[in-house]
């Protein structure tokens, strides 16, 4: 079992006995496919301990990924044991404070670590990996289809049980295709892919990266859109601004609108299509209650578009 296999880890890394007291405590948060647990043993400092299986191919890309941002000087927990034969990990525990934690707030409090993150934004598009270390696909015109694709099959199909025939129509929209072709157009840089208030720990009044094994090339409002139109959280739309205000005083520069609202609807749909595929799991339905929310955010982002033909069917029946 994952955690029998995490507790021989903790016990080989730190050369305890058999009877030397190590407590696991596991962490339920997020939809990786991997086991997560903090591990505590007497007299020792907390570990996260990770154990993970290749169900998702992106799993194997964790440890990599993380030394080679930490070698950049990025925010992200030091590994401090692997064992890629048994597909385990212990990893700096940073503390169980994250950005969705601190929702309620006030925005002086969170305004800095929100500064962190957007620095550490900025930093990966000016950021170059080694030749030789692998990313997941990069993001194209055809990886933004299987998104949109992704929306429809898991919301409209499977949640909603609309129309096969509709569902087919509406997906083929012209406005679908050409927004994916519009931002596959450029990847150039690289984006962590699940930019969002849960991944982002606060330790010490910065941000921490965590679960960016799904990393690769796009572009980089990809994640800018992520984190201010993220469900979990629902900023309302003063909020949005002031975070769109603060992006720029990080970044010295504006984001272009057509781009950003295009990456809003893009990964506003590719979540929704998250949150649909796992709510139907055993002990997972909690998922469910972002779709009204993050239908309520896509409406909003493509208000008076072409993309309110293909999208309002299906939002509207979620609302």
């Amino acid at each position: 079992m994952p955690t029998d296999t995490l507790l021989t880890a903790i016990r080989t890394h730190l050369d305890l006995s058999p009877t030397h007291s190590c407590v696991l405590e596991p962490i339920t948060k997020g939809a990786s496919g991997r086991t997560i647990v903090r591990l505590k043993a007497e007299d020792y400092p907390t570990y996260i301990g990770i154990h993970y299986t290749m169900d998702r191919k992106d799993n194997a890309n964790y440890l990599p990924v993380s030394e080679f941002l930490s070698e950049a000087g990025f925010n992200v927990p030091e590994v401090i044991y692997d064992n890629p034969g048994r597909r385990v990990a212990l990893v700096e525990d940073l503390g169980d404070v994250d950005l969705l934690s601190m929702k309620d707030e006030p925005w002086e409090k969170r305004e800095p670590i929100y500064r962190s993150a957007f620095e550490q934004l900025d930093k990966l598009f000016y950021t170059r990996a080694p030749k030789d270390l692998a990313f997941q696909p990069p993001f194209d015109e055809a990886l933004y289809r299987w998104e949109q694709d992704y929306f429809f099959d898991q919301v409209a199909d499977e949640h909603l049980d609309m129309n096969p025939a509709v569902v087919d129509e509406l997906s083929e929209h012209p406005a679908l295709a050409q927004m994916a072709k519009d931002l596959g157009a450029s990847s150039r840089n690289l984006v962590h892919r699940d930019f969002q208030s849960q991944n982002i720990i606060a330790n010490n009044n910065e941000a921490w990266l965590i679960d960016f094994q799904g990393m690769r090339r796009g572009r980089q409002e990809y994640d800018l859109a992520s984190l201010i139109y993220d469900p979990y959280m629902n900023h309302s739309a003063e909020e949005r601004q002031k975070l769109i205000a603060l992006w720029e005083d990080v970044s010295e520069e504006e984001p272009i609108a057509p781009i950003l609202q295009k990456c809003a609807a893009q990964r506003l749909m590719q979540a929704m299509g998250a949150y649909a595929k796992i709510g139907r799991q055993p002990h997972q339905e909690w998922f469910l209650q972002h779709l009204p929310t993050a239908a309520n955010l896509l409406r909003e982002v493509i208000a008076g578009s072409e993309l309110e033909e293909p999208l309002l069917p299906v939002l509207d029946k979620l609302v």
